[in-house]
C-alpha cells in the first residue's frame, strides 16, 4: 500500500475538516477514497466541495465499496463504538473522533475488536501533539519532578451560554450527547491528565446538573481523584464562568509545574522535599528553589493533522500511534467515574468500576431525556460541528 484511502463519517464541523485537508494533500500518504452522511444537504456539499471523491448515505455501503482502507469516525457520540466495531469487521483501519463512545461497556467492546482484528486503531487526540502537553509529560513520567504529591487542574474557559445550549433539540441531553461538559468539552483534558500522570485509584466528585443553564446535564463539575501513591488531585470545570480559567499545576517532591497560556514554568527544588525534610534542623527553611521557564514551542503543535499523518504512518509503515484507539476508554472512565460518583453520592472505584450499574444509571436519564431519537437522528451532521 502506498496511500491510505481514508473514508470519513459524518460532515460535521469536524468531519469537513478533516475531508477537506485529506482531499487538498495535506496530509502525506493519505488521500480522501470517500464520505458518508445521512443528510442530503451535507452529501451535495462533499459533491462540490471534495469532488470526485464518493459519497454514500449508509456506513454499510460504504464499507462495502472497496473504496477505502481506513475509516475516520466523526459522527454520533453513541455511534462511534458501533461504528467501529463493524469497520474492524470489514478489515478497515479505524481512526475515532473524540470521545471513544458515551460508556466504559460499549468501549471495551471496541477495542476488544479492534485487538481481534489486528488492525490500525488511533482516536483523535489532537492536544497530544501539543509541544507544551509533551514536555510536561517527559518531565514527570522520567522523574525530574519527583514523586507526585497533588494535581490540581481548573479549567473553566468551557463557557457556552443558553444560545449554544439551545442551537439543537440534541444538544445537553442524556439522549442526544450522553452528557455534558465532561462528555463533550473535556474529553482532552481527561486524556491529558491520564496520559502524563497515569490513572487515579477512584473519584469522589460532585457535579450539578443544569445549575446554570435550562439543560439537563451537568455544567459545573468539582471531582476529588486519589492515586496508587498516596497523590491527591482536584479537577474542576464548568461551561458556567466567565472569564474562565484553564490552569494545571502539578506538585511532586522535586518541585511544580504550572501550566497556564501555553506557557511552562518548572518552580525546581534543587533537593527532593522530602530529602530537605530528613536533613533539615531550622524550623521554617525551606528547600533551594529555581524558577525555570520550560522553553518550549507555544504553537499548539499540528494537532488534527498531527495526528492524521502519524495514523498514515502508522498504517503505512508501522509506525508507533501517538494516541492509540485503546487508551480511548482511559479518559472516558475518569469521566464517567465522575458521574457515577454524584450519582451514587459515593466513591467510584476506577480499579474496580461497576460498568453494568452506570450503563444502568445512564439508560434512566436517557429514557427520561427530553429530546426523542429522530431529532438527534436528524441532526447527525451538526452533532460532530465545534464542541
Amino acid at each position: 500500500m502506498e496511500q491510505v484511502r481514508m473514508g470519513v463519517i459524518g460532515l460535521g464541523n469536524m468531519g469537513s475538516s478533516h475531508a477537506v485537508n485529506i482531499h487538498g494533500g495535506k496530509i502525506p500518504g493519505m488521500v480522501l477514497g470517500a464520505v458518508c452522511d445521512v443528510s442530503e444537504a451535507r452529501r451535495e456539499w462533499a459533491r462540490e466541495q471534495v469532488p470526485g471523491v464518493a459519497v454514500f448515505d449508509s456506513v454499510d455501503a460504504m464499507y462495502k465499496s472497496g473504496t477505502i482502507d481506513a475509516v475516520l469516525i466523526a459522527g454520533l457520540h453513541y455511534d462511534h463504538p458501533e461504528q467501529a466495531i463493524e469497520a474492524f469487521a470489514h478489515d478497515l483501519h479505524v481512526l475515532v473522533e473524540k470521545p471513544a463512545g458515551v460508556y466504559t461497556k460499549q468501549v471495551l467492546e471496541m477495542n476488544e475488536a479492534a485487538a481481534k482484528s489486528g488492525k490500525v486503531f488511533g482516536i483523535m487526540y489532537n492536544q497530544r501533539t501539543n509541544p507544551v502537553y509533551q514536555k510536561v509529560r517527559e518531565l514527570v513520567q522520567s522523574g525530574e519532578l519527583g514523586s507526585l504529591k497533588r494535581v490540581v487542574w481548573v479549567v473553566t474557559d468551557w463557557y457556552r451560554p443558553q444560545a449554544y445550549h439551545d442551537s439543537g433539540s440534541w444538544r445537553s441531553t442524556w439522549k442526544g450527547e450522553g452528557g455534558g461538559t465532561l462528555i463533550n468539552q473535556n474529553p482532552h483534558n481527561l486524556d491529558l491528565l491520564q496520559w502524563i500522570l497515569g490513572m487515579p485509584t477512584r473519584i469522589r466528585s460532585f457535579c450539578s446538573f443544569g445549575k446554570y443553564y435550562n439543560i439537563e446535564v451537568e455544567d459545573d463539575v468539582t471531582a476529588y481523584l486519589e492515586y496508587a501513591n498516596g497523590a491527591t488531585g482536584v479537577y474542576i470545570t464548568s461551561t458556567g464562568e466567565a472569564p474562565g480559567t484553564n490552569r494545571l499545576e502539578i506538585s511532586g517532591d522535586m518541585g511544580k509545574l504550572t501550566i497556564e497560556h501555553n506557557k511552562l514554568t518548572f518552580l525546581r527544588n534543587r533537593i527532593s522535599e522530602r530529602e530537605h525534610n530528613r536533613v533539615n534542623t531550622q524550623p521554617f527553611a525551606k528547600p533551594e528553589c529555581w524558577q525555570c521557564d520550560i522553553p518550549v514551542s507555544s504553537s499548539g503543535g499540528e494537532q488534527h493533522n498531527g495526528i492524521l499523518k502519524n495514523f498514515a504512518q502508522a498504517v503505512l509503515n508501522g509506525t508507533p500511534l501517538l494516541a492509540p484507539g485503546e487508551e480511548g476508554i482511559n479518559g472516558l472512565l475518569i469521566s464517567n467515574a465522575i458521574h457515577y460518583s454524584s450519582w451514587i453520592d459515593g466513591w467510584a472505584d476506577l480499579d474496580q468500576f461497576n460498568h453494568e450499574h452506570f450503563y444502568e444509571l445512564l439508560q434512566e436519564r436517557i429514557n427520561g431525556s427530553t429530546v426523542e431519537k429522530q431529532q438527534v437522528e436528524s441532526k447527525v451532521a451538526d452533532l460532530t460541528g465545534t464542541h
